[in-house]
């Protein structure tokens, strides 16, 4: 993600625009672009040896009461209620954080937050309104609600299929039943491996990469783009042969140049997708490969059609996962793993799209220090979202 100095443009439109919902146009003082792309009055010097985008933010100011009410209809879906206003409104101001931070916290221990997570849950997964997809978000809203690590979405091996009681409010833990020896969270959940079922198992490849890393393919990018005579570069680090291809007798050419350098996205997904050949259309672990080469005849896809003989699977390079649970291990030590989930939660709190569906990018920068938190206090995505529900840029307008 560019930070506000090396792309002030690009990333202070981003920040502002998160800012939105919460009436953060107001900071743009009334400016407007000009003709040489900057923001503000050529002759206006307020901060002439300063930084203009930090002058902008500088000029919001603070309204928990209007926090409040944004905090309460996004962790309970209804409005904070009379007295909670009151409580902030007249409350001392050097007491209002306080005050504010204790609604917050009682918002998140409120059983009304569990019916807000399994429905963001199935939103930002893309599964539900069936049992089995049903029980995927479940987990997911379970694991926050419950205080548990972020990281057991990927790695979770009991109790990955719960199911929910909405007039309890409660979780009952549940083994998913799909014949997988060693389960990994939602990697090896039926519902995902049904719901995401495709042609050499790339649809569940792709939403591992866009809903845990945030990014759409090429998820990986060399430092220096090769040029290997063909019509397109090739700009991923990974050998050009570690996937198969014409040069080394794969079914389908991911070494074609002619347009595009398939192998710019396909030297990631294609060491990823072995580990997903298995699962059937209803998510099913069997024990020979379930989906199909998109070629004449539709035949049954094979390693080798992935990757040639030896080349082991792997998250990334250099990063090797034999493995689903090894998978889920690499990618809950991925730092681009943690700073997603932030960027999904600011966005959420402020009332954007998708981020990998409506290109809503968080500039690194404004959530580094609750990335670095969220780590050392053990990825509980719980506390995340009240530290970004408490944010200095969420109480500000």
């Amino acid at each position: 993600m560019s930070s506000i100095k090396e792309n002030p443009m690009r990333s202070i439109r981003t920040l502002l625009a998160a800012f939105a919902l919460a009436g953060v146009a107001a900071c743009g003082g009334g400016a407007e672009p000009n003709g040489d792309d900057t923001v503000g009055d050529d002759d206006d010097d307020t901060n002439p040896d300063g930084d203009e985008w930090d002058d902008l933010l500088d000029q919001r100011e603070t309204d928990y009461s209007a926090a409040l009410r944004i905090a309460a209809l996004r962790l309970t879906g209804e409005l904070p209620k009379l007295v909670e206003i009151k409580a902030v409104a007249d409350a001392p101001a050097a007491q209002q954080p306080d005050v504010y931070a204790s609604l917050v916290q009682a918002y998140l221990d409120d059983p009304r937050f569990t019916r807000q997570m399994i429905a963001w849950w199935k939103d930002t997964l893309k599964l539900g309104d069936a049992a089995m997809l049903d029980s995927a978000a479940y987990l997911a809203a379970q694991i926050t609600v419950e205080g548990r690590p972020y990281t057991d979405l990927l790695t979770a091996a009991t109790g990955t299929c719960p199911t929910y009681d909405a007039g309890a409010g409660t979780f009952t833990a549940a083994d998913c039943q799909n014949g997988v020896a060693v389960h990994a969270g939602l990697l090896t959940h039926p519902g995902m491996n049904a719901q995401f079922y495709s042609n050499m198992a790339f649809r569940r490849v792709r939403w591992v990469q866009e809903t845990f890393a945030c990014t759409a393919f090429p998820a990986e990018l060399a430092e220096e783009p090769q040029d290997l005579g063909g019509a397109a570069l090739y700009a991923s680090p990974w050998p050009f042969t570690s996937i198969a291809g014409a040069q080394n007798g794969g079914r389908v050419d991911f070494h074609d140049l002619s347009a595009v350098a398939c192998a710019n996205c396909h030297s990631t997904m294609n060491h990823i997708a072995p580990l997903f050949l298995n699962f059937d259309d209803q998510g099913a672990l069997q024990t020979t490969s379930q989906v199909m080469l998109p070629v004449d005849g539709s035949p049954i896809a094979e390693p080798a059609d992935f990757l040639p003989a030896g080349e082991p699977t792997a998250w990334r390079l250099g990063v090797a996962t034999p493995d689903l649970p090894a998978l889920g291990a690499a990618m809950a030590a991925d730092p681009a793993i943690a700073e997603c989930a932030i960027a999904r939660a600011w966005n959420w709190a402020m009332g954007k799209g998708d981020i990998v569906d409506t290109l809503t990018v968080v500039p690194r920068d404004v959530i580094a220090q609750q990335i670095t938190d969220f780590a050392a206090g053990g990825h509980v995505y719980k506390d995340a979202l009240f530290a970004v529900f408490t944010s200095d840029d969420f109480v500000k307008f």
